[in-house]
C-alpha cells in the first residue's frame, strides 16, 4: 500500500499558523517580486480568487473582498515543512518527500497491522495538525498514481472528509470517474487535450484505454499510467524517488540591473542554490546553462545564454561561479535594462559514480578548474553550516551584492521559526 500526504494550500496555511487573527480570513500568497497568486486558501477559493493570476489584475477584487495578501516567505515554508515531514514519518516505513508539502509513504512491514486505512489516516491528519496546525490531505493506493488520485479525491472531491482509500474496484471507479483527466499524475494540459480529442475526459476514460496501444501512439509513460489507474505497479520505490534530472534556479530583479557587477552578483547566488540542490539528491553537474535577458515587453527585448561543460562533472558551487566568471563577458552587454537571469544544471550524472580526470591541472590551467576541483569535504562543511544556522549564513564573496537586485517582497511576513528577532510574542 502507498500513500500521498499533501498539505492544503501548504504557503497560504504557513501563514495562518502563527497570526491567529488571519485565521478566518481569506488569504493569498503571491510568487517572486509579487507577481502572481500562487496560493489560494479554501476560504478565498470560495470567493472566486483564481490562481496563477498577476496580483496587478486582481488587485481590486482582493481588496473588495478584504482578502490578505502574503509575499512568499521561503525561510518560514521551508522550516514548516521539516516539522510536517518528521511528524509524518511516523506512520510508514518509507517515505519520500516529494516537494515541499508532498510526501509519499510506503508500508512494506504494515499488511495486517492496519485494519482501516481510513481511521489510519485521520490519525495522520489530526497528528500533523496537532503539531504543525496545517490541514493535509492523506490519500491511500495500491499503487503510488492510485495514491496521487485517493489524495485529490481527499483534498478536492466532496464526501471524503480529507481521507480517501482505494483499495477495490468500487472506490477505484467511484474516484476515477469524478477526476479529470488533467487531474491523473502526470498528465499535462497539452496531452489532456489530444486524450480529449479521443474522447478520454475523465480519469476512469484514461484507465479504459489500451495500455499498450496507448504507448504506441503517445509513450510508454502514458502506458505505465494506465497500468497503475488499473491497479498494476510499475513505478518501483526508486522511480518514484527519481533525481531530478534537470535543475534551474531563476528570478526576476526587483528592480532592473544594468551593471556586470550586480548581474554576477545574482548569477552567482543562482549557482548557490543549484550546486545546493545538486548535492542534495547526490548528483553531479556536466553541463550548466547561464542566461540573462530584459523584459520581453521591452522594445528591444535581449536574451543570451552560453552553456558552460566542465571537464570532470562537479557539485562544487566555487566551480559553478567560476564557470559564470567565464561567460559573463560574452553574455553581458552594456545597455541593457536586465529584468531577469538564472543558471540551469543541464546534464546531471550520479555522484556514487565519478571518473576521474587524467591531467587535471595541464588541461584546465586555462579555464579556472584546477583550483576547484570537487571538495566533497568542504561543501559538506558549507551545507551543514547553512543548515543549522539558515540559508545565506555562508555565502560566496560574489554573492555580497544582493541588494542591488532582491526580491520585492512588500507583504512579507515574519520568520516566525528562523529568525531570533521575529519569534512570535506570548502576552498572557
Amino acid at each position: 500500500m502507498y500513500a500521498l500526504v499533501d498539505a492544503v494550500s501548504f504557503y497560504a496555511s504557513a501563514e495562518k499558523i502563527f497570526d491567529p487573527s488571519i485565521r478566518q480570513r481569506p488569504v493569498v500568497v503571491l510568487t517572486n517580486n509579487d507577481g502572481c497568486i500562487c496560493a489560494v486558501c479554501p476560504i478565498a477559493r470560495r470567493l472566486g480568487i483564481p490562481k496563477f493570476k498577476p496580483y496587478f489584475q486582481i488587485k481590486w477584487l482582493l481588496e473588495k473582498h478584504n482578502v490578505v495578501v502574503r509575499s512568499s516567505n521561503y525561510a518560514l515554508y521551508a522550516d514548516v515543512s521539516d516539522k510536517m515531514m518528521n511528524v509524518i514519518a511516523r506512520y510508514c516505513d518509507n517515505q519520500y518527500i516529494y516537494s515541499i508539502d508532498e510526501s509519499f509513504l510506503q508500508f512494506n512491514h504494515y499488511q495486517g497491522l492496519i485494519k482501516n486505512w481510513h481511521h489510519y489516516g485521520h490519525q495522520i491528519r489530526t497528528a500533523v495538525w496537532k503539531e504543525t496546525r496545517l490541514p493535509v490531505g492523506v490519500g491511500f493506493g495500491t499503487t503510488p498514481t492510485l495514491a496521487k488520485a485517493a489524495n485529490h479525491a481527499a483534498k478536492k472531491l466532496s464526501g471524503f472528509n480529507g481521507v480517501a482509500v482505494v483499495d477495490n474496484e468500487l472506490t477505484r471507479k467511484e474516484i476515477l470517474l469524478r477526476m479529470a483527466v488533467t487531474d491523473v499524475w502526470g498528465i499535462g494540459s497539452r496531452l489532456g487535450k489530444k486524450l480529449n480529442v479521443l474522447g478520454v475526459r475523465s480519469a476512469w476514460d484514461l484507465a479504459q484505454l489500451n495500455a499498450k496501444q496507448a504507448g504506441k501512439q503517445f509513450s510508454v509513460v502514458l502506458a505505465r499510467t494506465i497500468n497503475e489507474l488499473n491497479g498494476v505497479t510499475c513505478l518501483d520505490w526508486n522511480e518514484v524517488k527519481a533525481a531530478k534530472k534537470e535543475i534551474f534556479s531563476t528570478r526576476s530583479f526587483g528592480q532592473r540591473i544594468f551593471d556586470i557587477n550586480s548581474l554576477k552578483s545574482a548569477l552567482t547566488s543562482h549557482c548557490a542554490v543549484v550546486g545546493r540542490k545538486a548535492r542534495q539528491q547526490s548528483s553531479l553537474i556536466k553541463k550548466l546553462l547561464i542566461f540573462a535577458a530584459s523584459s520581453p515587453h521591452d522594445n528591444n527585448y535581449y536574451k543570451r545564454s552560453l552553456v558552460y561543460e566542465f571537464p570532470i562533472a562537479t557539485d562544487n558551487t566555487l566551480a559553478l561561479a567560476d564557470a559564470v566568471q567565464s561567460v559573463l563577458p560574452s553574455i553581458f552587454q552594456a545597455g541593457i535594462s536586465y529584468y531577469r537571469c538564472g543558471v540551469g544544471a543541464l546534464e546531471l550524472t550520479s555522484a556514487q559514480y565519478q571518473q576521474g580526470e587524467l591531467f587535471p591541472v595541464s588541461l584546465n590551467k586555462n579555464r579556472n578548474q584546477s583550483s576547484n576541483s570537487n571538495n566533497s569535504a568542504l561543501m559538506q562543511c558549507y551545507d551543514r553550516i547553512n543548515q543549522k544556522y539558515g540559508h545565506g549564513t555562508l555565502q560566496l564573496a560574489g554573492e555580497t551584492q544582493q541588494n542591488k537586485w532582491q526580491m520585492r517582497r512588500a507583504f512579507l511576513s515574519p520568520s516566525y521559526t528562523s529568525n531570533w528577532q521575529e519569534i512570535p510574542m506570548i502576552k498572557c
